[in-house]
């Protein structure tokens, strides 16, 4: 099982390269990117999530930030841990990649089944869990 997970992470990588690819980006930087769609993070809590070292984050944070994709902002609950936001042109850049995964999600979810990615999310959440 676990060698499946690490072939399918390397699977859904270079997919993501590939969709991310046309807008200048990778798919390391479309998840930091995606994360931040919702509301700003630091770097750490982007980290946690994506479950990488924080240093790697916050590489691709600072990268981001010298395309004018993101910016960071004072953090009104921590004074030395910046949050990061995206920009406008970060929102515009999100949104073709977004784009563009939309018709391959729908290819693949279509290939495996509804019913069979909600039983697999269920079992990838449980074992998540039990490795926290």
């Amino acid at each position: 099982m676990v060698a499946r997970v690490f072939r399918l992470n390397g699977l859904l990588a270079a997919a993501g390269d590939a969709l991310s690819r046309p807008a200048g980006q990778s798919s390391a930087r479309w998840q930091v990117l995606a994360i931040l769609e919702g509301e700003p993070a630091t770097v750490a809590s982007i980290a946690r999530v994506l479950g990488l070292a924080r240093q790697s984050v916050q590489r691709i944070a600072d990268i981001l930030e010298g395309e004018g994709l993101i910016r960071y902002v004072e953090n009104p609950r921590h004074r030395r841990a910046r949050l990061a936001q995206l920009s406008a042109e970060g929102r515009i850049v999100l949104a073709a990649i977004q784009a563009a995964q939309r018709p391959w999600a729908d290819r693949v979810g279509g290939a495996v089944g509804a019913p069979s990615l909600r039983r697999a999310t269920a079992t990838l959440d449980a074992l998540i869990a039990a490795l926290e």
